[in-house]
């Protein structure tokens, strides 16, 4: 069977890092083009591949078969749209749009294609050894879940500028994770503080939040999200059971400690990049051996919904402070 041909949209870090997975990381998949209207940038990201102005000039060749959208949020819907409208598997990062109604209407578009959103945790193989772990019953019936993501520093204000608030932006990782231990969400309690740069505070958003949230099956969660960790990238899940606990945590890229008079010493992740690089790799290459199997990539159309469904209530009890529906 021949590879499939992939497009990537996008060179900034996320586009490069999948670009360089599609040149030779990815079994099935090669990299046919990289779109980026920046070409400076963009021809080194391409290692040698064609570099276009426009995703439609991508979907006008025929060896290009999936598209994957490493572009700015805003973009996404009416790429997935174009995308779907040449009948191309899709790969989309998260969010599919800021706006629940938006995002509907663009995976309807896309329903009789592949599509694969970009939660990458859940190829984690930490992750997804407690996900493992929980369906074979090792710790019994999920009772409740703690999910966390610190960030070293906030990202530009630009960025927060167009990126749609702490819960659409950063959190919803963390609720994907919640999704995907503990099932559908029913409600959310969340709570914030502007404590890291007051700047994002004029942007009506928050650096610094926790969410407590209620399960369909009756199960609580609480999800913490904070931009200041000064000793580096941090990630955590903890799943508790009837019959124990599960904990997923990787403290650093090197296994080692130093143990001296001043104390215990270890490596730290400097971003999600170097904490989630293997993550990123399975991720795409699940997604391109599902295409070419003809089975439907995973997570999909529903997990972006309901990700995004869960994330705005997030933001709205954050705003009325109270208790919101899913």
């Amino acid at each position: 069977m021949k590879a499939l041909g992939v497009a990537v949209v996008g060179a900034g870090r996320i586009g490069e890092l999948h670009a360089r997975h599609l040149c030779g990381s990815i079994e099935g998949g090669e990299l046919v083009c990289l779109v980026d209207p920046e070409r400076e940038r963009a021809e080194k990201v391409a290692r040698g591949r064609p570099v276009l102005d426009s995703l439609e000039q991508a979907l006008e060749l025929s060896e290009v078969e999936a598209v994957v959208l490493s572009s700015p949020t805003d973009l996404h819907a009416r790429q997935i749209e174009q995308c779907a409208a040449r009948g191309r598997a899709i790969f989309c990062e998260k969010p599919v749009g800021l706006e629940l109604e938006r995002c509907e209407r663009a995976l309807e578009a896309a329903r009789e294609v592949p599509f694969q959103i970009g939660f990458q945790r859940r190829y984690d193989p930490g992750f997804a050894a407690a996900r493992q772990a929980l369906e074979q019953g090792r710790i019994g019936r999920l009772e409740m879940l703690r999910s966390l993501t610190c960030d070293p520093a906030p990202p530009p204000i630009d960025y927060l500028k167009v990126a749609g608030g702490i819960f659409r932006d950063m959190a919803i990782h963390d609720i994907d994770v919640a999704r995907f231990f503990g099932g559908e969400v029913v409600e959310v309690t969340a709570v914030g503080a502007c404590l890291v740069d007051a700047r994002i505070a004029e942007l009506g958003d928050v650096d610094t939040a926790c969410v407590t949230l209620r399960f369909e099956s009756g199960a609580l969660g609480v999800l913490q999200a904070w931009r200041r960790a000064v000793y580096g990238y941090d990630v955590r899940a903890e799943l508790m059971g009837s019959g124990g606990k599960l904990v997923v945590e990787e403290e650093g890229p090197l296994a080692l400690r130093s143990y001296r008079g001043e104390g215990v010493l270890s490596d730290f992740y400097d971003g999600f990049l170097s904490r989630f690089r293997e993550a990123y790799r399975l991720e795409l290459a699940a997604f391109v051996a599902s295409v070419r199997a003809g089975h439907s990539p995973t997570p999909g159309p529903h997990d972006a919904v309901q990700a995004l469904r869960v994330a705005l209530a997030c933001a709205e009890s954050l705003k009325s402070g109270r208790t919101v529906r899913c």
